[in-house]
């Protein structure tokens, strides 16, 4: 006798590769579902980078904005018409427009920031500017 371990999850995403089931509940979705992008930011001595990945969205349908201390990515990733040839079989991307926003700190360079896109990855190099000295404290007399 064989033992089989039972799976639940499995069963749901059998379910979900059914052609009919998929092309409904994308239809379903309609064009108000978002996607957004995932984005790693790291820092150095000199700059904040913000990666997000954008694949398949072409930069010219990126827009990058910096205004009042929050840089913002948005744009449009646009979905290849089917051919009538091509049979779905499932579809998990994520297509539409995107925007993801970055509060930043008050040490950037906002005349400084440029991105770029290259294989799929937007880079937006933030530089820093010089550290301010540090405000003393002031003791403030309790009367």
């Amino acid at each position: 006798m064989n033992i089989t371990r039972w799976e639940p999850f499995r069963e749901v995403e059998d379910m979900f590769r059914l052609p009919f089931l998929s092309r409904a509940l994308r239809r379903f979705e309609g064009e108000e579902s978002q996607w957004r992008p995932i984005a790693d930011i790291s820092e150095t001595d000199t700059e904040y980078l913000i990666k997000a990945e954008l694949p398949e969205v072409r930069k010219d349908d990126v827009k990058v904005t910096f205004e009042h201390g929050m840089l913002t990515i948005s744009g449009e990733r646009r979905q290849e018409k089917q051919q009538k040839e091509h049979n779905e079989i499932r579809i998990e991307s994520f297509y539409g427009s995107f925007s993801r926003s970055f509060s930043l700190p008050d040490n950037v360079d906002a005349k400084g920031i440029r991105a770029e896109s290259k294989d799929g990855v937007l880079k937006v190099h933030i530089p820093k500017t010089k550290p301010s000295k540090p405000e003393q404290p002031i003791a403030i007399q309790v009367t």
